[in-house]
């Protein structure tokens, strides 16, 4: 207990010296703050205040015709930019639009192709069927042939 009494009594102390340390560097940053700003004469202050307002008023006539600058370049970045943009744009677009067209056509060839390969091949198919029937009567014939001649 006596060891916590010491150290609050260290801490008081402490707190005792940070706070007469902080008033005199505080006080003498004021003072210094004081003497260079200390008031001046009426005719000498308003010079310095006429001097100052010039001085800030060419700075944003300065600043104004930079501004103007940056904004005609930005301008100008913009308007080439969007213009290579739409060129882009309309390139690609006549790009994928002759790409479907090749497509499109291609895709027809081959529907066009398969459809003549299925005529093709539905035509070869009745004519093998057409045969076969013809050879069908054929021997159907021959068996009534042979079936009447014996018969007979």
């Amino acid at each position: 207990m006596s060891n916590q009494n010491n150290q609050q009594t260290d801490k008081s102390n402490g707190n005792g010296r940070d706070f007469v340390l902080g008033s005199l560097i505080g006080g003498l940053v004021g003072a210094v703050v004081a003497l260079l700003f200390a008031p001046k004469s009426g005719k000498e202050l308003r010079t310095n205040i006429s001097e100052g307002s010039s001085d800030w008023r060419e700075r944003a006539g300065e600043w104004k015709d930079v501004a103007y600058e940056k904004g005609g370049e930005w301008k100008d970045r913009a308007v080439e930019s969007s213009s290579q943009f739409s060129r882009t744009v309309s390139e690609k677009s006549q790009e994928l639009g002759s790409k479907v067209k090749d497509s499109t056509k291609s895709f027809q060839d081959k529907v066009n192709s398969a459809r003549s390969n299925d005529d093709e091949e539905a035509e070869k198919a009745a004519q093998e069927v057409a045969e076969a029937i013809e050879e069908a009567a054929q021997e159907l014939e021959k068996q009534q042939d042979s079936t009447t001649s014996s018969n007979v």
